[in-house]
């Protein structure tokens, strides 16, 4: 996790690009990762931690009517956060994490594992859509960050 977040770090920096990070699942994990890494300061504008759906009606700006239809773990919501996050922060590059990291929480059809990746870079987003091993919390939460400082390095690539 280490080498990679100071891979990162030292790309956004030789590129001169900002990051804003949005999570929920992972709560905080991932800007923990990149602000570890010395010289962080120079590239990461933002992390906010919005894990409850007050949080992302109220700093994300993300109506209830959308949160009702999709529930917060779906595509539409970790689009709507990856937006929304970029604007906040006037970064080049954002991400935006949500999923269920268990032990409960869970259905059949949004299972515990469930996460989804949002990320945006200048004008283009992607979101990915990933079910992860229930090997417990702690599990889900590295893997997904694992996962995202993969996507940031292949996009800055």
């Amino acid at each position: 996790m280490k080498k990679l977040s100071k891979k990162i770090v030292n790309i956004l920096t030789r590129k001169k690009l900002k990051i804003s990070i949005v999570e929920s699942c992972t709560g905080g994990l991932l800007s923990s990762a990149i602000t570890s890494v010395g010289g962080s300061s120079k590239v990461f504008v933002q992390g906010l931690v919005v894990y409850s759906n007050q949080s992302k009606i109220k700093i994300l700006k993300i109506s209830k009517k959308t949160i009702k239809r999709y529930g917060v773990v779906s595509e539409q919501i970790c689009l709507t956060m990856v937006k929304n996050v970029s604007k906040i922060c006037k970064t080049n590059m954002s991400i935006s994490v949500t999923g269920i990291a268990g032990p409960s929480g869970g259905t059949k059809k949004k299972p515990v594992g469930l996460v989804y990746i949002g990320i945006k870079k200048a004008n283009k987003i992607n979101v990915n859509k990933y079910l992860f091993k229930n090997r417990g919390r702690s599990y889900i939460q590295k893997a997904t960050v694992n996962k995202c400082l993969g996507l940031i390095l292949n996009v800055l690539k």
